[in-house]
């Protein structure tokens, strides 16, 4: 007979099987805290802002605007089996049809995700203000309404509710439209707001409390562009590329003036290569690699002064500017002395405006160039990533949201990549 109680033994057994259970269900060593952001490109494309040429007529019925769309995709698909029109409205000051802006929607939607999967900050890939940026009020509509509508409405409190959350910010090339002043004026705005981080045209920045975990590097890539030599885009009917030898152009006031602009790269790397962030991530507006086909040229151009760089200190690049979600690889191939593995491009442009993908110009960039691995693509959607860091892994999450304007998430992509600049 044992000489303790029933009730003692019953509760001591009871207390071993907890034990068992917690010994089976505790890790053999406990994984760090996530790190996760949230980017999203291309945000600020409202219809009332925007005007027609003057050769231009606006689209007095319904039919007349999905018919303008299915022409248009027909010049980068082979037939309209998987048609996709961008979500229309009657907009009053254009006086006709026009696509719908998925600014709320994205935002809801990625606000959702946060809530969910944590977002410790954000990233805004430029273009920020359509259809040119601030004006300095040349147009008649005040930068301070610009401002408020495109920026403070949809972007002023999201994260509200997570310590130190900030929404790192850029330009992209709708932002560079007017002159350098009205550029300026935005940066003046994104500084003085509270929910936004914008030290500078390009800046390097560590968020609170990740100081070894985590740091951004922020280009500017409208002043790169306009600072070396960048062909037109051209493409057959087929895809492939045609060589016109003719040159984009850029206004000199979106050239680097400073000692410090004209130095950007080399800064980029320098910075880079002085971290001592677990992570490093470089954020600019225009993609190294997307299949929209219209942009292949700045992609060109940009991965010459940029990849160096890139592979051999960075462990991913996330840009905007195609209006497609996408997500690439490149094994660094072209680069000597690059780290090992490749690197993680995303493309995040859709944060209100759609762009077909153009899947023959896709076939053959995808043929041409080896060293790229396109891991996903999806045109005619908006969309946003999400990107988790945790131990020594990337987590990169592609969501798009419907055309309903529910600003529902849906997960459209998903892997993980491992850390390479350690």
């Amino acid at each position: 007979m044992s000489r303790f109680p029933e009730s003692f033994m019953n509760r001591f057994h009871a207390l071993l099987a907890v034990a068992a259970l917690s010994s089976v269900a505790m890790p053999a060593q406990a994984q760090e805290a996530p790190i996760s952001f949230v980017a999203i490109g291309d945000t600020g494309y409202i219809p009332a802002y925007e005007t027609l040429d003057e050769d231009e007529e606006p689209f007095a019925t319904l039919g007349e605007y999905l018919g303008a769309h299915a022409e248009g995709w027909l010049d980068h698909h082979p037939d309209l089996s998987d048609f996709t029109p961008t979500p229309w409205t009657f907009e009053s000051t254009l006086g006709g049809f026009t696509s719908a802006s998925g600014m709320y929607p994205v935002a809801r939607a990625a606000a959702e995700v946060c809530a969910s999967q944590g977002c410790d900050f954000g990233a805004m890939l430029g273009d920020n203000i359509y259809p040119d940026g601030a004006t300095l009020g040349a147009d008649g509509i005040s930068d301070a309404r610009r401002f408020s509508d495109m920026l403070d409405k949809p972007y002023g409190r999201f994260g509200a509710g997570t310590e130190n959350f900030t929404i790192y910010t850029m330009m992209g090339n709708h932002d560079w439209h007017i002159s350098r002043e009205a550029t300026e004026a935005q940066l003046t705005y994104l500084q003085q707001h509270p929910n936004f981080t914008m030290p500078d045209l390009f800046y390097k920045a560590v968020p609170v409390g990740m100081e070894g975990e985590v740091e951004i590097f922020v280009v500017d890539t409208e002043m790169l562009l306009a600072s070396t030599t960048v062909y037109k885009d051209e493409l057959d009917a087929e895809g492939n590329e045609i060589q016109t030898g003719e040159l984009e152009s850029w206004d000199d006031y979106v050239k680097p003036a400073s000692p410090a602009e004209k130095n950007m790269v080399s800064w980029l790397e320098q910075s880079l290569a002085q971290s001592n962030a677990r992570w490093k991530v470089v954020f600019g507006h225009h993609a190294l690699w997307s299949s929209g086909g219209s942009k292949y040229e700045k992609a060109r151009s940009l991965r010459k002064l940029l990849l160096p760089a890139i592979c051999k200190y960075a462990d991913a690049y996330i840009s905007g500017d195609d209006h497609l979600m996408e997500a690439y690889s490149d094994d660094c191939s072209t680069v000597a002395d690059a780290a090992d593995g490749p690197v993680p491009m995303f493309v995040a442009g859709a944060g209100s405006k759609y762009r077909q993908q153009d899947v023959a110009f896709a076939a053959q960039q995808k043929a041409n160039n080896p060293q790229m691995t396109n891991l996903f693509s999806k045109g005619s959607t908006w969309g946003f990533l999400h990107v988790t860091l945790q131990d020594d892994l990337l987590n990169a999450a592609i969501y798009s949201t419907p055309g309903d304007m529910s600003g529902r998430p849906i997960k459209e992509f998903e892997q993980s990549f491992a850390n390479r600049s350690k």
